[in-house]
């Protein structure tokens, strides 16, 4: 019996003695959701009284009132369940559960020391943020001052309206503006991330962005050379066409149009294709500005096969303009169109394989298909015209007789007599 009563005696002290502790926890409990209900209450109508909601609305971050004062109800209650999160490692501590009162109080801890450096962070990016929009602001009017758009417009084929309206205007001093905007962000974005201290993030970002800022200079003189190597290509392609118009090349043309069937400029031709020349030549140089092996390997394969090209659109052109001269007078002479569409077909075809020979495209099987077509021509001409068309072929050749005789026969009579 002393033994029950002396352990309830005991029990009784212990509860005693943990009573102050328990009603000191539960008193601070009590303040802690007063003090909550008080901060989510205060947050919510003061940012509805300050329009914090039409702010929102305005920024675009929601699509009307309601949605706002949504926003700033979840706003509340996340300042309502961290006001709970401060106040319960003390509550936790003080009825002795120090096993879960001290991560989350080792959490706060952390996160209050971060805060300065969060700060910090935002403030920089804010305050380089507001730098690179004005000086982005700037190039853009003084670009928009100096009519760049006009400028570019001379050195660039255009056929489209010159009215342009207002709101199209200005286009390229657009792109440059966000491009000198991009460059200043870009330290900008690195210093605040290395202000923040956490290296597993900012380490790899920062190398990107350090790898992009670095390669922009080559960037740049890649962009300028490729402008440059435009305007270049494009006057001395439209210098030559001129030039070569001016001595009467197109009267090849006129010769070969005989039938009214090809109409094209030859000097406006020639002039593009050195155009394109000249312009894979500084699209080569810029890529190897870039300093980048795959590009350099990309640059060195195009000028290596560029010859190959060049012959290959000579020997096609030389086929398609010989074969219509020689087809022209073939058909003239002998006074039949399909003798000379014939005789032009086939030098064009001709043509064709040796381009694709010289163009290195499947040799074997480009050299075999040619035999094939050339031998499957020859016999099927050889079995209509020889079998099924010896008539045919009996008046035609009686009538080109015919008129080589009439012809020799005129130059005789054309002769001077001494």
């Amino acid at each position: 019996m002393n033994e029950f009563t002396s352990s309830v005696s005991s029990g009784l002290s212990t509860f005693m003695n943990f009573l102050p502790t328990l009603i000191g926890a539960i008193l601070l409990f009590i303040i802690a959701w007063i003090v909550a209900k008080l901060v989510k209450k205060g947050s919510s109508k003061g940012l509805k009284a300050v329009g914090f909601n039409r702010l929102l609305t305005k920024w675009g971050a929601t699509q009307n009132t309601e949605q706002a004062n949504q926003t700033i109800d979840a706003i509340a209650n996340v300042l309502y369940y961290l006001v709970w999160l401060l106040f319960l490692p003390a509550i936790l501590g003080m009825l002795g559960l120090t096993a879960v009162a001290d991560p989350i109080s080792n959490m706060f801890t952390t996160a209050l020391n971060f805060l300065p450096k969060l700060v910090g962070a935002i403030l920089i990016f804010a305050i380089g943020y507001v730098v690179a929009k004005f000086v982005k602001n700037m190039v853009y009017n003084l670009l928009l001052s100096v009519n760049l758009d006009k400028w570019m417009s001379k050195v660039t084929p255009s056929n489209q309206n010159k009215d342009v309206p207002a709101d199209q205007k200005g286009t390229l001093a657009k792109v440059l503006a966000n491009l000198v905007f991009i460059i200043i962000l870009i330290p900008i974005v690195t210093a605040a991330l290395d202000t923040l201290g956490i290296a597993a993030i900012s380490r790899p970002v920062i190398g990107v962005l350090n790898t992009i800022l670095a390669a922009i200079p080559n960037i740049l003189v890649a962009v300028i050379l490729l402008g440059i190597g435009f305007m270049i290509a494009k006057f001395v392609g439209d210098l030559l066409a001129d030039l070569l118009k001016g001595t009467g090349v197109n009267n090849v043309m006129k010769y070969m149009n005989m039938n009214g069937k090809m109409n094209f400029d030859l000097s406006k031709i020639i002039g593009q294709i050195v155009a394109v020349v000249i312009g894979v030549f500084f699209l080569v140089e810029a890529l190897n500005v870039l300093n980048l092996q795959v590009l350099n390997n990309i640059g060195a394969a195009i000028i290596s096969y560029l010859p190959l090209v060049l012959s290959a659109v000579l020997i096609l052109g030389l086929g398609i303009i010989g074969g219509t001269m020689l087809g022209n007078f073939i058909s003239k002479s002998a006074d039949s169109q399909m003798l000379g569409d014939i005789v032009k077909y086939i030098l064009i075809i001709f043509s064709v394989f040796m381009a694709l020979d010289q163009l290195q495209f499947a040799q074997s099987i480009v050299n075999g298909a040619f035999l094939f077509i050339m031998g499957g021509i020859a016999i099927a001409f050889a079995i209509a015209f020889g079998i099924g068309g010896r008539d045919v072929a009996k008046r035609t050749l009686e009538k080109a007789e015919k008129k080589t005789k009439e012809e020799a026969s005129s130059s005789d009579n054309n002769r001077p007599t001494v």
